[in-house]
Order: structure tokens, then C-alpha cells, then sequence
């Protein structure tokens, strides 16, 4: 019996270990494949073992070592550029995207610095997402990866969770931030492996989430979609026009993807560093800041506020805009701003706030709440502010009959804008109008009998004279 116990414990602990090292690459690792685990070559060993690989593709295996650079210029005579990718494992990564005043990328998406594992991910900001995908296989032409696809999961409106923060190994650095993992996948249908995918964590102290740019997926390659023409490419039709636009399907959920090719959009990619090809999204950052923003109005001299009051043509209302952070953490350079309606005229000067720094409330010595907005400063958990102000009802085209006039506040912080408002209702008397129109049709009919009478007067007059 003691036997049996032994050799159950033996197998329960071979089952254990086995597990630990099965799932250990999903866990410690953000590249995988559905291959099992491939393993990394160098530039010098596929080159050296090119007949053992045949026809057969395979995508981003390539680990550069130091001794590459040597080895390559050596055997080719050529220097292996600094910009290849030196770990194509790690074939996700993303940049803050800088633009130029004309809205084009600054810099070349393939030769900037990228961050392949974690990037901060600032508020409002935009970002290029990159997938890399090179064919290793060093036959070329005689080993082309059929129907390749290329797709990004996670990148458009995906709520951000807590998470734990990876170094560059893929193990936990201990720290947890609010994280949203985009991750890219390759696929080939005679590629081994078929599918290849790796990851890149955005990462935020604020819950955040990612709107992907849709119309911005663009392929670039030294092929039919390089920006100039070369030795290599001047064959290749559309060669030089610089990187060509992909569809917005490179984010679907079911991760099919889009076709991408060194000729066209046919799948097809030859093997070697000629033919990669650099794919790019671009996402927004934005914050889901956590605040509530109110708007009251009341009639002036009254002291309840309400959602809607009735009021009429030379009346002053007073309205109230209260923001308040509903959050755990700190919300700075909170931005409340109004939008009057036509017929609400602004009473210059009658704006003040109220909050913990103006306890007994301030007066503001500008008007910015109603042109750019009115910046109120920085608000930690559970704390709020008021912003009042007056207005005048005016007739600048008011219609006859009841007129709803709706006014908008709006409360911002960093890109986070939420709304609220309030409304008042002017009744404009028209009676007067219809008054002035009957007195109107009244005279023009007086006028009219006159001429008739002095007409037919005039047409008697004639007849007694022939008598």
C-alpha cells in the first residue's frame, strides 16, 4: 500500500511539474505560437542551414546575436541594418505617434524607436501599433507564406482592468497598473507554425481605454508598398508610393484579420529581410475618468434649484454647474464650460465659484466659462465645485408660442468631457400680431371701399352730366 502511495505521489508530482512548464510560456511570456513554442535562430544558423528548412515558411523566429553583424558583412559584403529586429519574438510594439504640423508621422514607422513589452499611456495621446512579420525562411522566392493575415485584438474600446506589470523577461515586476493588452497575430496557411501572436501592455495609474483611428491600418514594405523605388523593387508595380492602407477589419474580434503581400493584398510573402513587412494602427488613449457634472437653474432672487423654470423676455436667471469627483484618485486641470443658447444673453462679470479654496464663494474677474471654458483647478476624491453665473432673457428670434431654451454645461477632465443642462421656458404672446394683422386687413379694406365709393361717385357725376 505504501508502494501505491509512493507511486501516486510520484506521478501527481511529474503531472504538476509538467503543468508548470506547459503553461509556463503563456504566463511568463507574451509571444506564442500555436506550434508548441518555437525556437529562436540566429541570422548565421538559417543561413548556414537553408537546405534543411525547405519551401516550407516560417515567421519571426530570429534572435539577432552580436556575432551576426561580423558574419553577415563577411559573407555578403554588406552590413546587416541596425533597424532589423533583434528579438522577432517580441513582434508587437507600440510608439507615442508625433505628427507633423500637416498631420503626417514624423519619422519612418519601421526605423523609430519602438517599446516592445510596456508603454505609458498618457491621456488624449495617439499611438502607432506596429506588427512585424518577416518570413525566415532563407529560400525566398521558392518559400512564399500563402493567405497571410495580420489582425490586432484589443485595440478599440476595451475597457482597461488591473493588471500586473511585466519587465522585459515577462515576469511580474511587483507593481500593478490599469492595463490594456493589444496583441497581434500572424497567420499563414502553410507556414509552420500557421499562427504566430505576441502582445504589447499599455499602461496607466487611471482606468483607460484605447479607440482605435479606424482608416489608419497602412502597410509598408520594400515592395509594391515602399516609399521609393529600388534595384530590388523597380519591377514591382506601385513600388514607391509610399505605405498603402489597409482595412479597418485589422481590428475585427474574431481575428481574421486582412490579407497583406510583398506583389499586393494576396497573402503572398517570399522569404528574407527583403520582403517583411511592418503593418501600423494607430489608437487614442482615453482616460475613464470617474466625475458626475450637474446643471440647475432658478429665477434670480429665488433660492431653489431646479432643472427647468418659466420665465419671460427682461427676466434674470442664475445657473449652477457642479462637478464632483466620484473617483479614488486625484482629477487635475478640471475644465467646466457653458454654452448658452440664443435668447440667454450673459451678464458680464457675474460668474463665481464655490469649492473648498472659496468656501464663501469668489468672484471671477474673466468670462472664459462661457467662450474657452473656465479652468477650476485640481479636485481629489469626493470633492467638488460650483460655478455660478447669471443670464438675461432676450428676444433675439424668439417664435411666437412657447420657446424652450437649453443650455449646456459641459465638465472636462484631460479627454473626458461629460454633459448636463438645464432649460427655461419663455412664452412669446402673439396676439399682438394678430391684432396688427386684422387692424392691417381692417384698413386695407376701408381703403379699398373708399376708392370703390369714389369711383362709383365719380362714375354718377358722369352720367348726370349727358342728362
Amino acid at each position: 500500500m505504501k508502494g501505491f502511495h509512493r507511486f501516486l505521489l510520484a506521478v501527481i508530482s511529474v503531472m504538476v511539474i509538467s503543468t508548470i512548464v506547459l503553461i509556463r510560456p503563456i504566463t511568463t511570456y507574451a509571444w506564442g505560437d500555436n506550434g508548441g513554442g518555437r525556437e529562436s535562430v540566429s541570422v548565421q544558423y538559417i543561413n548556414e542551414h537553408a537546405s534543411d528548412y525547405g519551401n516550407t515558411p516560417f515567421f519571426n523566429s530570429i534572435t539577432i546575436a552580436d556575432s551576426d553583424y561580423d558574419w553577415y558583412k563577411k559573407t555578403t559584403g554588406e552590413e546587416l541594418a541596425k533597424s532589423n529586429l533583434r528579438h522577432e519574438k517580441n513582434f508587437v510594439a507600440a510608439r507615442k505617434c508625433i505628427q507633423r504640423a500637416d498631420g503626417s508621422l514624423e519619422g519612418n514607422p519601421k526605423d523609430n524607436l519602438w517599446y516592445g513589452n510596456n508603454i505609458n499611456a498618457e491621456d488624449g495621446k495617439t499611438y502607432l501599433v506596429r506588427i512585424y512579420a518577416h518570413n525566415n525562411n532563407p529560400n525566398g522566392e521558392n518559400a512564399v507564406a500563402e493567405n497571410t493575415r495580420v489582425s490586432f485584438t484589443d485595440a478599440n474600446m476595451v475597457a482597461s482592468t488591473l493588471s500586473d506589470v511585466l519587465d522585459n523577461s515577462g515576469n511580474p515586476t511587483g507593481e500593478k497598473k490599469q492595463q490594456v493588452e493589444v496583441q497581434g497575430v500572424i497567420s499563414s496557411s502553410n507556414a509552420n507554425p500557421t499562427e504566430y501572436w505576441d502582445h504589447v501592455d499599455f499602461n496607466a495609474d487611471v482606468p483607460f481605454h484605447l479607440e482605435y483611428v479606424y482608416g489608419s491600418a497602412l502597410l509598408e514594405n520594400n515592395g509594391f508598398a515602399s516609399r521609393e523605388v529600388n534595384e530590388n523593387n523597380k519591377d514591382v508595380p506601385g513600388a514607391g508610393t509610399g505605405p498603402v492602407q489597409l482595412s479597418d477589419n485589422i481590428i475585427n474580434s474574431d481575428g481574421s484579420g486582412v490579407l497583406i503581400g510583398y506583389y499586393g493584398l494576396d497573402g503572398r510573402v517570399p522569404g528574407c529581410y527583403q520582403y517583411a513587412n511592418y503593418v501600423t494602427i494607430k489608437v487614442k488613449v482615453v482616460y475613464d475618468y470617474d466625475f458626475t457634472v450637474e446643471k440647475k437653474v432658478r429665477l434670480a432672487g429665488e433660492k431653489e434649484w431646479k432643472e427647468s423654470v418659466d420665465a419671460k423676455v427682461g427676466d434674470k436667471v442664475e445657473f449652477q454647474i457642479k462637478y464632483t469627483n466620484t473617483s479614488d484618485k486625484q482629477q487635475d486641470n478640471v475644465v467646466i464650460k457653458d454654452i448658452l443658447p440664443s435668447n440667454l444673453r450673459y451678464v458680464e462679470g457675474s460668474t463665481k465659484i464655490k469649492d473648498e479654496n472659496y468656501p464663501n464663494g469668489d468672484t471671477l474677474d474673466h468670462d472664459y466659462l462661457v467662450t474657452d471654458g473656465q479652468k477650476v483647478g485640481n479636485y481629489g476624491p469626493g470633492a467638488n465645485v460650483r460655478i455660478m453665473f447669471t443670464a438675461e432673457v432676450v428676444d433675439d428670434n424668439l417664435a411666437c408660442g412657447k420657446n424652450t431654451l437649453v443650455n449646456w454645461a459641459q465638465a472636462g477632465v484631460g479627454s473626458t468631457t461629460l454633459q448636463s443642462y438645464s432649460t427655461v421656458e419663455v412664452s412669446k404672446d402673439g396676439i399682438f400680431i394678430y391684432i396688427s394683422l386684422i387692424l392691417l386687413l381692417l384698413i386695407i379694406l376701408c381703403f379699398v371701399g373708399i376708392i370703390f365709393l369714389l369711383i362709383k361717385m365719380h362714375k354718377r357725376k358722369n352720367d348726370h352730366s349727358f342728362q
